[in-house]
């Protein structure tokens, strides 16, 4: 049960709606007041907020395939309140209580969706089911145990210990040993938001250019192969396809993500995987997975596949490794012996971005005109609502707890030139590979590999 129906088409999500027809592309040059360069999560809600805020704005959005191409139409869908990169790198630059009133806020972001879904009739499949982290070696339930009396110390946590037999009670995974919860996350489909989103942006009155490639950001201009857009404000909202920008090469690492889904259970297969609370779930492994039980109860299954390829190249179809559609089978099956029988449906592939410290940033430099957002590493689904909102009181010069947040003007080292980007990526994750294998044999304490690999990947 190996083989595969479909590989690519951008992602199942889209498949499963039809990919979009394009909007128009950029006719030639013309100006806006605020030009934003991207058509996923980040741009569309940072148009929103504006003409929600100042209807007036005229606002364009330059998309270089379709809006919700990238990330946005290809994520596991998870509406989660996690802070990229965790709270602790903050505190070095911010109060406890200040990092604090940020998980709050990323708590409230989850709701937010959640609300203008339902005001603007979004019909996304969301579920707010929270979020089950599992533990199924002995070092991946000492960090689990590590992480629960960490989070003790933070009121706006929300994070809730599991015994193996109350993890069993949510999803019956045979290798358990014990997991976390926590309320504040929601299973989506990314596509169907992504989509809902770009269509209630157009009805406040922004323009979104389609099959319109910006090739370079200036101060106050984006240039494109159809014309320059010039405008006091021009916002950078590409994430993993940011190294496709002139000067942006090293900025954000694009790493790679896969996923697989399964066509749809049978009820007695679900009866006996259990997972009536449609939570999403992840593990404490290095090389962790992410899934979700669908609208329509498919398993959608995902993790690392092939993490980088040289020279930041980004994909155009997300066609994913034959070998990683088998290793993700594999897992998938481990987890879920009921879906043994069950073919996967399709694969597919899609890239972030991977600042040199795990750190997201957004901001805006009102000299040059010149915002930014992004660096979600996988976290992004519901950070970019934040940092739509937060760009959106950036630009209108609107002092506000989002523009006082830590995150607001941080700044990343760039990567490293090749071939020293590859050359690190693939040994931190062939180091990841080798500590969960040395883990499952049984071992308590996590193993060496990890802490190195942690370390050249600017994670300690």
């Amino acid at each position: 049960m190996s083989t595969v129906t479909i590989n690519g088409n951008v992602s199942f999500w889209w498949t499963q709606l039809g990919l979009p027809t394009r909007r128009q592309k950029l006719p030639g040059s013309r100006t806006a007041d605020v030009c934003i360069v991207g058509g996923g999560y980040t741009g569309l809600w940072t148009a929103y907020y504006l003409k929600k805020r100042m209807p007036s704005l005229d606002v364009v959005i330059l998309e270089s395939e379709f809006a919700g191409f990238g990330a946005s139409g290809r994520n596991g869908g998870w509406l989660t309140n996690s802070i990229t990169g965790g709270r602790r790198q903050y505190l070095s630059t911010s109060t406890h209580g200040e990092v604090e009133r940020m998980q709050k806020l990323m708590n409230e972001a989850v709701d937010e969706v959640i609300r203008v879904a339902g005001e603007h009739n979004i019909q996304a499949d969301i579920h707010k089911g929270g979020e089950l982290s599992i533990a199924t070696t002995p070092a991946q339930l000492r960090r689990l145990s590590a992480l629960a009396t960490a989070e003790r110390l933070w009121r706006e946590s929300g994070l809730v210990e599991l015994s193996a037999d109350e993890t069993q009670e949510r999803i019956r995974i045979p290798s358990a040993l014990g997991g976390t919860w926590h309320p504040h996350c929601a299973r989506i489909h990314p596509a169907k938001l992504v989509r809902g989103l770009a269509q209630t942006v157009e009805s406040l009155g922004v323009t979104i250019y389609e099959s319109t490639t910006v090739s370079e950001i200036r101060p106050h201009q984006a240039r494109t192969d159809a014309g320059t857009v010039t405008a006091e404000i021009v916002i950078r909202a590409t994430e993993g396809f940011t190294a496709n920008l002139r000067h942006e090469h090293r900025t954000w690492l694009p790493m790679n993500s896969s996923l697989i889904v399964t066509e749809p259970l049978t009820d007695s297969q679900w009866n006996s995987i259990g997972w009536e609370g449609r939570e999403t779930l992840g593990n404490f492994a290095h090389v962790y997975m992410y899934a979700q039980r669908t609208f329509d109860n498919r398993i959608a299954f995902g993790g690392r596949g092939n993490p980088y390829r040289f020279g930041s190249r980004t994909d155009k179809d997300g066609a994913t490794q034959v070998k990683t559609i088998a290793s993700l089978r594999e897992a998938l099956v481990t987890f879920f012996p009921a879906a043994e029988e069950v073919p996967v449906a399709h694969a597919w592939s899609g890239v972030l971005g991977v600042p040199r410290d795990w750190a997201a940033t957004m901001g805006l430099n009102r000299a040059t005109g010149l915002g930014w957002a992004g660096g979600y590493v996988g976290t992004g689904v519901t950070t970019t609502n934040m940092a739509g909102r937060t760009l959106a009181d950036l630009v209108l010069q609107r002092e506000t707890e989002h523009t006082r947040l830590p995150w607001v003007g941080h700044m990343s080292r760039k990567w490293e030139f090749e071939p020293l980007r590859w050359l690190a990526v693939q040994g931190i994750y062939r180091a990841y590979n080798q500590a969960d294998k040395r883990e499952q044999s049984g071992r308590a304490e996590t193993s060496i590999l990890a802490k190195i690999a942690d370390v050249v990947a600017g994670r300690h």
